[in-house]
């Protein structure tokens, strides 16, 4: 397999793949391996047996590995809905970022490893037509199954490279909340905000499983400072600040 990109340190190919359904990729899908370490991480992604895999792994000293080409379908992305659409797999190029996650000790992605994702991504999107705000967290896409990359994941940092979107967070403070149980016009209108940012939730007036999920998909990428699902003043006003800074076509 010869590599998409030039930044390819090594290639490993794997044999997770398929034809994708649609002619182009539009979203850069962003994932912790959550594994113990990235040989093991890496090795699963090539192995058969795991029906998982990526186009890129990107290890904490900064190495590239490839594994599926970015014209493929890798099995990345799993069962997830954004923007209306299904079949993530199909819309996007995958890297996983080599990180043991929340279940085997999540820690601070080391600055090398930062500094050629950077790279990566821009590369990525200079081949791809990916607009900013779908440069995504796994846990975008899948809020009920997945946290990674997580709220440790220097995303400002990615910002101020040109990569994706967002906006200051609101400073938390007091005000008026809501939260898992409450009902009303106040919490479809919160679910209405988070659908046309892209979530994939159903708009019932409802704060149940589903919106606490999503809440916490959206704070770990967006308002990180606090990680509770609970939908408090500066969530609702950093969630208001993405959707009026989008462009006025897609907005």
């Amino acid at each position: 397999m010869t590599p998409d990109s030039p930044l390819v340190d090594e290639v490993l190919p794997s044999p997770n793949f398929d034809e994708r359904q649609v002619s182009a990729p539009d979203i850069l899908m962003l994932h912790y391996t959550g594994m113990e370490d990235g040989q093991k991480a890496a090795k699963w992604l090539a192995m058969p047996v795991s029906k998982v895999s990526c186009h890129y792994l990107v290890h904490e000293d900064g190495r590239v590995v490839q594994l599926v080409r970015e014209a493929s379908r890798a099995w990345h992305a799993g069962a997830g809905k954004w923007q209306g659409r299904e079949d993530v797999n199909s819309r996007s190029i995958g890297i996983e970022i080599v990180n043991p996650g929340h279940e085997f000790g999540y820690r601070a992605f080391p600055e090398a490893q930062i500094e050629r994702l950077i790279e990566l991504c821009r590369d990525v999107l200079s081949r791809w037509p990916i607009e900013p705000r779908n440069v995504l967290a796994h846990s975008d896409t899948a809020p009920s199954r997945k946290q990674d990359p997580g709220e440790l994941f220097p995303w400002h940092r990615l910002h101020a490279a040109g990569i994706g979107h967002l906006v200051p967070a609101e400073p938390i403070g007091g005000g008026r909340f809501i939260a898992l149980g409450d009902e009303g016009a106040p919490v479809a209108a919160f679910q209405e905000l988070l659908a046309l940012y892209g979530y994939g939730i159903e708009i019932n007036g409802r704060f149940d499983e589903a919106t606490r999920f999503a809440t916490l998909a959206f704070q770990r990428h967006f308002r990180p400072e606090r990680v509770d699902g609970v939908a408090d003043v500066s969530t609702v006003a950093t969630l208001h600040r993405l959707l009026s800074a989008l462009p006025a076509q897609t907005a």
